[in-house]
């Protein structure tokens, strides 16, 4: 592809309006660097109703300036609470020796980290079809489906699991869990008197988790353990049914919660993770092509550090990119370096607690689960150790 084909040139491209790539956008711009946005969607992307953030990720939104309104949004958990309802059993374990928890809607953390970034930062509409290195510049060249070109002197991929930017750098395919889930929101004008707390609920194979957002939102899901290649529907109507349908064993105030929800927060899809040992031997890094977030470790909601991994390496990225780029070195690639270097295994074993926690949670064979339980006994023995992580300053 020759230079001139790129109608446009930009020092930062990031691709993806989501969580991560306005967390970058943020990171930069707080340093003084400026970077676009490219999202394919039309408006801010809010799906996924909610997300739990736990104190390594309120560490990185204090970094980045916004954790402050942020907490004005969402009240904090005081506690887990796993209730086995057909047995009778209840375990609690209380959030003060862990820290700050609480589950934001998403829409809130992403309009909050739009809001605070510079008019026209973010391009909407704009849908990579391919990326290919230009061969006068050694420069990533990005070509849209409207034809537009884009040339990039660094690009940064938050564009997903199913990231076009990861695939370019030759990382191999996210896989799929046997669990599904179903997510949504449900309001209540007069308040709900559901306990500040992450409450799981299981019944035989289904289990139903519950996270209180504010005194009047509930955030919720549904496990639903079925093959890799099921199909879901995308109706609102029929991923309420199928909600009905799988809780149907639970308490009434579930069966309510689900019966009143926000239909337009309704999401039913499979988890998806990058395995371990991908994220071990993957390049993440290809001359100035870089990936974050999901793009890099997308790993499945099992240990509630999905978000806040992503929030992570934007203030990781951004302190090692603005530190060579105002400083005037040009030595992009080896800031690049020092990006993975830091974040490679701090993903490695987030990801590899999140997919040993994802075996014990499937409908696997007992003999699995007593090794799971085993390898978690020596590498996990502090079962909530990654939440004491500090990504550090930006």
């Amino acid at each position: 592809m020759e230079s001139t084909g790129c109608e446009e040139m930009h020092e930062i491209v990031i691709v993806g309006g989501g969580l991560c790539g306005l967390a970058t956008a943020l990171a930069l711009h707080k340093k003084g660097v400026k970077s676009v946005v490219l999202e394919k969607s039309g408006t801010l992307r809010a799906a996924g109703a909610a997300i739990g953030v736990l104190p390594n990720g309120w560490r990185a939104l204090d970094q980045l300036g916004v954790a402050s309104h942020l907490r004005t949004t969402a009240l904090p958990l005081q506690g887990t609470r796993m209730t086995w309802t057909d047995k009778g059993k209840e375990q609690y374990t209380p959030n003060k020796n862990i820290g700050e928890v609480r589950c934001l809607k998403r829409s809130d953390i992403v309009e909050t980290f739009a809001d605070a970034l510079p008019p026209k930062t973010i391009c909407f509409g704009c849908d990579i079809v391919s990326i290919e290195m230009d061969p006068l510049t050694s420069l990533p060249c990005l070509l849209l489906s409207n034809g537009k070109r884009i040339r990039a002197q660094i690009l940064i991929g938050c564009d997903g699991s199913r990231s076009i930017v990861a695939s370019y750098l030759g990382l191999k395919s996210a896989k799929t869990f046997r669990t599904s889930a179903i997510r949504g929101l449900t309001s209540y004008p007069n308040g709900h008197s559901f306990p500040l707390e992450f409450v799981r609920l299981i019944t035989g194979k289904t289990a139903v988790g519950r996270l209180p957002i504010t005194d009047k939102l509930v955030h919720w899901f549904i496990g639903v353990q079925q093959g890799t290649d099921a199909k879901f529907p995308q109706d609102p109507e029929l991923i309420k049914q199928r909600a009905l349908e799988a809780a149907s064993g639970h308490p009434a105030d579930v069966q309510e919660m689900i019966e009143r929800c926000d239909l337009d927060s309704l999401s039913f899809t499979h988890l998806r993770y990058r395995a371990p040992w991908d994220l071990i031997l993957g390049n993440f890094r290809e001359k100035t092509v870089t990936v974050a977030g999901d793009a890099m470790h997308v790993m499945g909601p099992f240990i509630g550090q999905g978000g806040s991994a992503g929030i992570e390496d934007a203030v990781v990225l951004g302190r090692n990119l603005a530190k060579t780029l105002m400083n005037g070195s040009g030595k992009v690639e080896e800031a690049l370096d020092q990006y993975v270097k830091e974040r490679r295994m701090r993903v490695v074993k987030l990801a590899t607690q999140s997919y040993l926690t994802a075996l014990l949670v499937e409908n696997r064979p007992m003999l699995i689960k007593f090794v799971v339980i085993a390898v978690m006994a020596v590498f996990f023995r502090n079962p909530s150790a990654h939440t004491g992580y500090d990504c550090g300053l930006l």
